[in-house]
């Protein structure tokens, strides 16, 4: 795997196989990442359970998913928020069929060079705390206080693969409302 050093941090860069996983979802389901070989995937890596920036980025997917799943591409998400915190739940209990996997440590947060930076947090919250949890309450999904070993300066990044599993896009954020357009996406997925 080629990947780069940013600070003491490891980057991944663009045009090399992403790291395949096989790991076990919340739902109880194997998501073996070779077995997405065919397909294009969207790989989005997430914040704790109760992150109201997160929570509304999920909402949004997922009323895209099937109109993306059309377009041949996959989603697999990953939270640093245990299984049990998940499952409780009610609003990411109901994300399947899009796999939710669990990683309390982190293990594939490092994998996949996620970054944790107490400045872009700050800022993110200083910034857009109040509107985005009017925002995420207003839609009724999950706002709460961090549980186990989740991070307040943890910041999201989501990545394409293409049909061979090869890294296409890679953004990780500059704060934690900076995603992928979904107009982006849409286009990675509809192109050849």
């Amino acid at each position: 795997m080629e990947a780069s050093s940013t600070n003491s941090r490891i980057t991944l860069d663009l045009n090399i196989t992403a790291p395949a996983f096989n790991l076990r979802d919340i739902y109880g389901r194997n998501i073996d990442l070779n077995a997405y070989k065919g397909k294009k995937v969207f790989i989005s890596f997430f914040r704790h359970a109760g992150c109201p920036f997160c929570n509304l980025r999920v909402h949004a997917l997922q009323k895209k998913h099937l109109e993306l799943k059309e377009k041949n591409l996959e989603m697999i998400f990953f939270f640093e928020s245990s299984e049990k915190v998940l499952l409780s739940s009610i609003f990411h209990k109901e994300v399947s069929p899009i796999p939710l996997i669990a990683d309390p440590e982190k293990i594939w947060y490092q994998t996949y060079g996620i970054e944790n930076s107490a400045a872009k947090s700050t800022k993110s919250h200083l910034t857009g705390f109040i509107q985005t949890t009017v925002k995420a309450k207003l839609k009724g999904l999950p706002v709460h206080m961090m549980a186990g070993k989740e991070s307040i300066n943890t910041i999201p990044a989501e990545f394409l693969l293409d049909e061979n599993l090869i890294i296409r896009k890679i953004h990780y954020a500059n704060g934690l409302n900076d995603r992928l357009s979904m107009e982006f996406i849409y286009d990675f997925a509809e192109s050849k």
